[in-house]
C-alpha cells in the first residue's frame, strides 16, 4: 500500500469516528449554551439509546438474512431509540435538572453525576453486566477503493452524521424553535420578556441531544457491542471534543469531534502509541486547549461582569 493510501485509510478511520464524537459532543454543547452546566448523564443515555436500538432491531429482523429489511429494520430501531431518548432526555430534566435551576452551579452538576450512576448501574441490573452484541444489519465486507479499505458500516456513520449535523445547523439557524434556542441561550430572562416558552425551549434542547446520542450509541455499538458502560469513555471523550471546539458552539461541537477522531487516529498509526492507550491523546487535548486556548478553537472569551 502506497504512503498515500496509507494517509488517506487513517484518514477515513478517523473522520468516521470523529462523526460519531461530534454526535455526541452536540448534546453536551447545547444544553451548556442554554443552562450553562455539563450534562454528565449524556454519556450514559448514549448507552440505554444503544441497548433499545439493539433490543427493538432483533424483535423486527426476526430471523431474516441480511438484506434490504434487516437494513430497514435497522432505521426503524434506531429512530425508536432517539424517539426514546429524547424521551428520557425531558424526563430527566425536568425530574433531576429544572428544580436545580437557581440552586448553586455545583447542584446541578452533582445531580446529573447521580443521574450517570442510575441509568449505568440500572442498566447492569435489567440487562446484566454481560456485553451484547449488535449485529450488522448488512455485509459489512470492506470496500477497496483506490487502494482505501471502507466499510459499509463506515459509510453508514459518515452518511448519518452529515445529515444529522447539517439538519441540526439548519433547524437552529432557520427555523422559528431554533431562533427560540438561540435567544434563549443569549438570555433566559429577556426570552421570557419577548413571549418564548423557555421550559419548553430547555426541554427541547435535551431532546434533541438524547436524541442524537442515541443514534451515536447505536453506532458506535455495532463496532464495540452494548454494556453498561458503554457511554462512560465515550461521552468523556466527547465531551472533550465539545470542549476542544468551543462549548456551546454547535459548530465548534463538529469541529472538535471530527479532529478528535483524526488526532486519536494518527496518534495510533504515526505516533506510535499502543492502542490500549489511545484515550490519553483526548484528555491530553483538553489539557492543552484549557490551557492555550480555554474557550476552544471556536468559542468566544466571556468576560464576567463585576
Amino acid at each position: 500500500m502506497s504512503s498515500v493510501a496509507v494517509f488517506f485509510q487513517h484518514f477515513t478511520n478517523g473522520l468516521t469516528l470523529g462523526g460519531i464524537y461530534a454526535l455526541i459532543a452536540l448534546g453536551y454543547t447545547m444544553v451548556y449554551g442554554i443552562l450553562k452546566f455539563i450534562n454528565f448523564a449524556h454519556g450514559d443515555i448514549l448507552m440505554v439509546g444503544a441497548y433499545i436500538g439493539m433490543f427493538v432491531f432483533n424483535y423486527l429482523r426476526g430471523s431474516a438474512p441480511l438484506g434490504a429489511w434487516t437494513f430497514a429494520a435497522f432505521m426503524l430501531a434506531m429512530l425508536f431509540s432517539a424517539l426514546f431518548c429524547a424521551g428520557l432526555g425531558i424526563v430527566i430534566e425536568r425530574v433531576a435538572y429544572k428544580p436545580l435551576r437557581k440552586a448553586t452551579r455545583l447542584a446541578p452538576l452533582l445531580s446529573a453525576i447521580g443521574v450517570s450512576f442510575i441509568l449505568s448501574n440500572g442498566a447492569a441490573w435489567l440487562w446484566g453486566t454481560q456485553s451484547r452484541k449488535l449485529d450488522y444489519p448488512f455485509d459489512n465486507s470492506p470496500i477497496i477503493i483506490a487502494g482505501v479499505s471502507i466499510t459499509p458500516h463506515q459509510i453508514l456513520v459518515l452518511a448519518v452524521s452529515l445529515v444529522m449535523m447539517v439538519a441540526l445547523s439548519f433547524f437552529v439557524s432557520r427555523s422559528r424553535l431554533g431562533k427560540a434556542m438561540r435567544a434563549t441561550s443569549l438570555d433566559q430572562d429577556t426570552a421570557k420578556l419577548m413571549g418564548i416558552n423557555v421550559d419548553m425551549v430547555i426541554s427541547l434542547t435535551f431532546a434533541i441531544g438524547s436524541a442524537l446520542a442515541a443514534v451515536g450509541g447505536m453506532l458506535i455499538a455495532l463496532d464495540y457491542k452494548c454494556y453498561p458502560s458503554l457511554g462512560t469513555m465515550t461521552g468523556l471523550k466527547a465531551f472533550v471534543a465539545a470542549v476542544a471546539g468551543g462549548i456551546g458552539n454547535i459548530s465548534g461541537a463538529m469541529l472538535g469531534g471530527i479532529l478528535l477522531g483524526l488526532l486519536e487516529t494518527f496518534g495510533v498509526a504515526v505516533l506510535g502509541i499502543p492502542q490500549g492507550y489511545k484515550d490519553t491523546i483526548a484528555f491530553a487535548i483538553l489539557i492543552l486547549i484549557l490551557l492555550l486556548k480555554p474557550e476552544g478553537l471556536l468559542g468566544k472569551a466571556e468576560k464576567e461582569k463585576v
